[in-house]
């Protein structure tokens, strides 16, 4: 898999790909009580995580160079200490979501994607955070909501019964290395491959295949993640 940065006009398709994925998936909903992928999560607590997710991406990038996100990740911190952070983080998001249904949760994410994916063309070169002496500019970063959106996509996709898998999955893997830059990348078919790297069981729910990702405990009812590490991030691993 060559590490070469992902084309922009590819990446903000797929980006919008995975915002209209989730959006349609969300439609196709019948019972927000449904187990998904994620250890302890519920539907309805992944359209919650979708929700903050988005509005912190959304505000990473207007707060650009100066963020949140980038003050953490200018410590140059292991991976395993900078996902400590960002799930403490998380759970703080998670025990102060409003009770809402999963209808609104998922309205909520995509004026927050929509309102960051206007931001992007004009943004495209800024610095977004600077990790162990790389600069990783706001494209960058960009492919690490994609992969974000995509991942929960599959989610919703298996909670609900049926599959997923994204149109242009090696635009995914270059994605990954240039907006993940703190976690390695498995080999093997791409979409598998972002899968497995961001913890996940591509057979889910085959028994044999694992529980899944695991998460930290729940906080109450409405659970809802933070963004991951560079791509929004995985609770456990920071994507998806």
């Amino acid at each position: 898999m060559e590490r070469t940065p992902p084309d922009r006009g590819r990446l903000i398709e797929s980006y919008q790909d995975g915002v209209g994925a989730i959006r349609a998936l969300a439609e196709q909903a019948a019972d927000w009580d449904a187990p998904t992928p994620c250890a302890d999560w519920r539907l309805i607590d992944l359209a919650g995580h979708l929700r903050c997710v988005a509005e912190n991406f959304l505000e990473y990038l207007q707060d650009a160079p100066d963020s949140r996100l980038a003050k953490l990740f200018a410590q140059d911190a292991a991976s395993a200490v900078l996902i400590r952070q960002q799930a403490r983080q998380n759970a703080a998001e998670l025990a102060v979501l409003p009770a809402e249904p999963g209808p609104a949760r998922i309205l909520a994410f995509g004026v927050s994607a929509g309102a960051y994916a206007d931001l992007l063309p004009d943004m495209w070169d800024r610095t977004h955070l600077i990790y162990k002496g790389t600069k990783y500019t706001v494209g960058d970063h960009a492919g690490a909501a994609c992969v974000e959106w995509h991942l929960h996509a599959w989610d919703m996709a298996r909670a609900i019964g049926t599959r997923y898998r994204p149109r242009d999955p090696d635009l995914l893997v270059s994605a990954w290395h240039w907006g993940v830059p703190h976690l390695p990348l498995e080999s093997g078919d791409s979409w598998e491959a972002v899968l497995r790297s961001s913890g996940r069981s591509p057979r889910w729910p085959d028994p044999g295949e694992g529980a899944g990702r695991t998460r930290g405990r729940r906080a109450g009812r409405a659970a809802a993640r933070g963004p991951a590490a560079a791509p929004g991030g995985p609770a456990g691993k920071p994507v998806g």
